[in-house]
């Protein structure tokens, strides 16, 4: 038995976005750790956390992209196996399907005599290109607006413990959010296809546990889109903007005739990031929904925040229900 046998090597390309002329997405190539998301019990979830951070990633490998009509690109991963690629190419719409999402597979250019690659080197990733039948886009905030992970708890402890220690399938949507992201999805009419975007503080680290934790309970498809590990090194510097809302904005300039509806949580900075995005986008922000949160300090703050704000309907809402009966008056779903 060799003890010191490699570990085979994967690919995993982000779920991202791009329009008839624009191709963009992001991933990462490193070694499959095979982490079982459904494992049980506390030392098996201690496990599969650590594999989650301590992660092998393969450096400065070129890779290769195929999309449905045979085009070719080439993009290297960088110093930590992450990869990012945006380039012009027209008629990308055409190759996508009804709901909007291009399917494309990615492989290792180079062939690795000592190691053996997954899928047979083919590892498949999507883009979504928001469909003609659409009017206007979601973006939401992850944890805390539709998962529960407590990170209004002292310490953050009720964060710790439910991602670390608790299976993506077990993890509880907010009441009602599946339900009411789907009526914003089908629209007005009942009938649409609009666009939902998924950004969070999270690292990349727990792209597929969160990706699953939506598949399972039913969230409409998207983007999902987080930040790496070593921008946690740089949270003092105040100098830029937060992660979050470079990808909001990014979103917002990609889609320039298209409005959209916020969807957060009074957890941690939403609230104050979408007023900023809503007041340099005035016309492009239709509402703000922020989720309530067990936190007397924090809702006086936001209460006081909203009272006389009046660019854009911005609501603080206790529940789904109240979100959804908004939406209703103000014409955003059936």
């Amino acid at each position: 038995m060799n003890l010191f046998k490699k570990d085979p090597l994967q690919i995993i390309p982000f779920q991202s976005y791009g329009d008839a002329n624009h191709f963009y997405t992001r991933g990462r190539a490193l070694e499959d750790e095979n982490i079982d998301l459904s494992q049980r019990g506390f030392f098996s979830l201690l496990k599969t956390a650590w594999k989650r951070f301590e992660v092998d990633e393969m450096p400065n490998t070129k890779l290769r992209i195929t999309l449905p009509d045979k085009s070719v690109m080439y993009v290297n991963s960088d110093v930590n196996g992450y990869f990012k690629v945006k380039q012009d190419i027209s008629g990308l719409d055409g190759l996508a399907n009804s709901e909007g999402w291009l399917q494309f597979h990615m492989a290792f250019e180079e062939q690795f005599s000592d190691r053996i690659i997954q899928n047979d080197n083919k590892f498949s990733g999507e883009i979504l290109i928001p469909s003609q039948n659409s009017s206007f886009g979601i973006i939401s905030d992850i944890d805390d607006t539709i998962l529960h992970t407590g990170v209004t708890s002292i310490l953050k402890w009720r964060l710790i413990i439910n991602t670390l220690f608790k299976i993506a399938e077990k993890r509880s949507p907010l009441e009602g959010a599946a339900d009411f992201y789907h009526l914003l999805h089908r629209g007005a009419s009942g009938e649409e296809a609009n666009p939902f975007f998924y950004v969070s503080h999270s690292p990349w680290n727990l792209y597929r546990y969160l990706e699953l934790f939506l598949r399972k309970n039913n969230f409409p498809k998207g983007p999902i889109l987080l930040r790496d590990l070593t921008s946690f090194k740089n949270r003092k510097d105040t100098s830029e903007k937060p992660q979050k809302q470079k990808e909001i904005i990014d979103i917002l300039n990609l889609y320039p005739e298209k409005q959209f509806i916020l969807i957060g949580d009074g957890g941690e900075h939403d609230p104050d990031i979408y007023i900023e995005v809503a007041e340099n986008f005035p016309e492009r922000i239709k509402a703000i929904y922020i989720r309530s949160i067990k936190h007397k300090k924090r809702l006086l703050r936001i209460r006081g925040l909203f009272e006389n704000y009046k660019t854009v309907p911005a609501v603080l809402v206790e529940s789904s229900k109240e979100a959804i009966e908004h939406a209703r008056e103000h014409g955003f779903v059936l």
